[in-house]
């Protein structure tokens, strides 16, 4: 009866929504003591305890400019409510501190627009809502994150300080990732805005 009524899309994310528990489409935090927002038009990552900024980072972010993440090699930075998911040393970008993109506003937008299959939707909304990393290999893209610079040059440094140069990732200078990994877990809440 509900597929007569609106399309296939909308009754699987309100079947998504009727049986998620508040929250339960992102891994709970180990540490909630922090929260990451990060404003992509002012360029600025604020590290937050509550209310409270304990720390205030300029940032890059994707060259695909204002707007939300759509798909793979858009460049866009996602804008939504994510979860760190992992950390990874030796990146070509220094460090790499990995969220948990898509979510499933991300997994809707995309099945509703065509860009994912339903099978690739329910697998994405599956890995949410038990903590686990969403699939990375859809056409919506991953490995969405926080890293630094990578080489240390002038030029890259005058870069970074100018222009928005990442591929969807929010980029910080080496020492600054570093510094930042003292207040994000595994879990750690990460608000996106435009």
């Amino acid at each position: 009866m509900i597929g007569r009524l609106i399309p296939p899309f909308a009754a699987a994310l309100l079947l998504v929504v009727a049986t998620t528990p508040a929250g339960a489409n992102e891994a709970p935090a180990r540490d909630s003591r922090f929260a990451l927002e990060i404003r992509k038009a002012s360029k600025v990552m604020l590290v937050k305890a509550g209310d409270h900024i304990e720390r205030r980072f300029a940032v890059a972010v994707g060259s695909g400019g204002a707007g939300d993440k759509q798909r793979v090699g858009d460049n866009k930075t996602p804008v939504g409510v994510y979860r760190v998911v992992g950390f990874r040393a030796n990146s070509a970008y220094h460090y790499f501190i990995q969220i948990g993109y898509p979510n499933i506003k991300d997994a809707f937008q995309g099945l509703k627009n065509q860009i994912i299959s339903q099978r690739e939707f329910d697998r994405i909304v599956s890995a949410l809502k038990t903590g686990d990393v969403p699939p990375q290999n859809t056409a919506l893209g991953g490995s969405i994150g926080i890293h630094g610079i990578g080489e240390m040059t002038p030029d890259r440094l005058t870069i970074h300080q100018h222009i928005d140069w990442t591929h969807g990732c929010i980029a910080l200078t080496n020492n600054e990732v570093m510094d930042l990994t003292r207040y994000v877990r595994v879990g750690t809440r990460v608000l996106i805005t435009d």
